[in-house]
C-alpha cells in the first residue's frame, strides 16, 4: 500500500475485490467502470471531494484496480488509496467542463490501451454521477465494445459489513448520540434554527471519544411545525416556537461511514393526535426490530411496523428503511434493499439498515428511528442507545 492513511487492512480490500469480481463474472463482464464515489472508496480507499467532475475506478479480473480522474486529484489518490503508482491514470484539465471535448474520450482511450476495445464493460447507468452525456460519448468512442448496465453491482456486494466496517459504524453511532443529545438539550423557544444547526455541526465534526467526525452525505433535516410535514426541509433563520415539534434527522459519520439517527422534540404540550401517533410508531418500531432477524425478509420488518399503525388508523405508504454504511453526498443510503412490503430480500448477518418509520401529517412530522445491525442470532442490534420517544420540553 502506498497511501499513508488507508482506512482498512489489505485483507479487507482483497475481500471486497473478490466479491466484486465474482459479481462481474456472474454478469458476464470483462471489466467494470464505477463512478459512484462510495464504490470507488469501497474498492480502493480513495477519498476526496472530487466527485463534481468525472472520475472512476476500472476493475478487471486481474491486477489492481485502476483509478481514473482529474490530474489535480491524482495526489489525493496517492494519499488515500492503496493502489500502486501505475494504477493511477489521470486526465488533463482540458477535459474539465469543456464544450469541445469530454472526459469519456480520455477514458475510452485508456480502456482501449488496456485491451478492452471489444470487451463487455459494465457501467453504473442509474447513478448520480454518471451522466447521459458520459454514456453517449462512451458509446461513440467505443463502437466495438458492449456497454452493459451494471447499476448497483458493487452496491450489492457492500451489503454485509465486515467487522472492520462495523467498528467504524459504532464510532459513528457515538457521534450521532452526541448530536441528538445536544439538539434536544439546546432546543428552546426563541432559539434561531441556524444557530441550533451550527451547534449540531460542531458536535458532528468534533466527534467523541477521540474519534473525529466526518461530513455527512445529507445535511441536518430539522423542520418545525407545519414544515415538518415535509420530510426533507433543512433549516432557516426562524426561531423555535412553543407548541411546535421539530424532528432531527441526523447522522454521525466516521471516515465516511454513516450511522443515521432521528428523534423528535415538542416544545410545550403535544396534542393527543401526536401522542397516539407516537405510541403506535414506537410499538411498530419495536415490532420491526424484533422481526429484523437473519433468515427473515426485508418485507417482514415493514409488515411488523405496519400492524400497530393500521390499528391506530394511520396509513403509511412510504418504505421504512434502507441499507447504510459508506457514503458520499447526496445520499447516505446504499440504494439496494428497501424495507417495504414487496421486498423479499432475505436478511443476513452483517447487514446494516436505517430503520426509518417517520410519520408526516399535514400539520406535523414525527421521526423516531434506529440504525440497526442484523445479528447471527436474535433480533437486530441498534447502533445507538437513546429512549424511543418524542422528547417533550414544557
Amino acid at each position: 500500500m502506498t497511501a499513508p492513511s488507508v482506512p482498512f487492512s489489505a485483507a479487507e480490500y482483497d475481500r471486497r475485490i473478490a466479491l466484486a469480481r465474482a459479481a462481474m463474472a456472474r454478469a458476464g463482464l470483462d471489466a467494470l467502470f464505477v463512478e459512484d464515489p462510495s464504490n470507488m472508496a469501497w474498492l480502493t480507499g480513495y477519498d476526496g471531494w472530487s466527485f463534481y467532475v468525472h472520475q472512476g475506478v476500472i476493475l478487471t479480473h486481474e491486477g489492481a484496480p485502476v483509478w481514473w480522474g482529474r490530474n489535480m486529484d491524482a495526489n489525493g489518490a496517492r494519499r488515500t488509496a492503496w493502489l500502486p503508482e501505475d494504477s493511477l491514470r489521470p486526465y488533463g484539465d482540458q477535459y474539465v467542463q469543456s464544450t469541445e471535448r469530454h472526459p469519456m474520450q480520455h477514458l475510452a482511450g485508456l480502456l482501449k490501451d488496456m485491451g478492452l476495445e471489444s470487451a463487455r464493460i459494465g457501467v453504473e447507468m442509474e447513478n448520480y454521477y454518471f451522466s447521459a452525456k458520459a454514456y453517449i460519448t462512451l458509446l461513440e468512442e467505443m463502437p466495438k465494445a458492449h456497454i452493459a448496465d451494471a447499476t448497483a453491482l458493487v452496491n450489492w456486494q457492500r451489503g454485509m459489513k465486515s467487522d472492520e466496517e462495523i467498528a467504524f459504524m459504532r464510532k459513528a453511532a457515538r457521534i450521532a448520540e452526541k448530536m441528538i443529545d445536544g439538539a434536544i438539550e439546546r432546543a428552546r423557544p426563541g432559539l434561531r434554527k441556524n444557530e441550533l444547526v451550527a451547534e449540531i455541526y460542531r458536535d458532528a465534526i468534533l466527534g467523541t471519544d477521540g474519534n473525529w467526525g466526518d461530513y455527512p452525505a445529507i445535511v441536518p433535516m430539522c423542520p418545525s411545525g407545519a414544515d415538518a410535514s415535509a420530510p426533507h426541509i433543512t433549516w432557516d433563520g426562524a426561531e423555535l416556537q412553543n407548541d411546535q415539534c421539530t424532528f432531527f434527522e441526523l447522522a454521525g459519520v466516521y471516515r465516511r461511514y454513516h450511522t443515521p439517527f432521528c428523534r423528535t422534540v415538542y416544545l410545550g404540550t403535544p396534542p393527543d393526535e401526536m401522542k397516539r401517533a407516537e405510541a403506535a410508531l414506537v410499538e411498530g418500531l419495536e415490532a420491526g426490530l424484533d422481526a429484523a432477524r437473519a433468515g427473515n425478509r426485508a418485507c417482514d420488518i415493514a409488515h411488523a411496523l405496519a400492524a400497530p399503525l393500521e390499528r391506530a388508523g394511520i396509513e403509511r405508504g412510504a418504505r421504512c428503511g434502507y441499507p447504510i454504511g459508506l457514503s458520499y453526498p447526496p445520499d447516505w443510503g446504499e440504494r439496494t434493499v428497501s424495507l417495504r412490503t414487496e421486498d423479499e430480500t432475505v436478511l443476513q448477518p452483517g447487514m446494516t439498515f436505517h430503520f426509518m418509520p417517520g410519520l408526516w401529517s399535514q400539520a406535523w412530522g414525527l421521526e423516531i428511528t434506529e440504525s440497526i445491525l442484523i445479528t447471527p442470532d436474535g433480533p437486530a442490534e441498534t447502533f445507538c442507545n437513546r429512549p424511543r420517544k418524542m422528547f417533550v420540553k414544557d
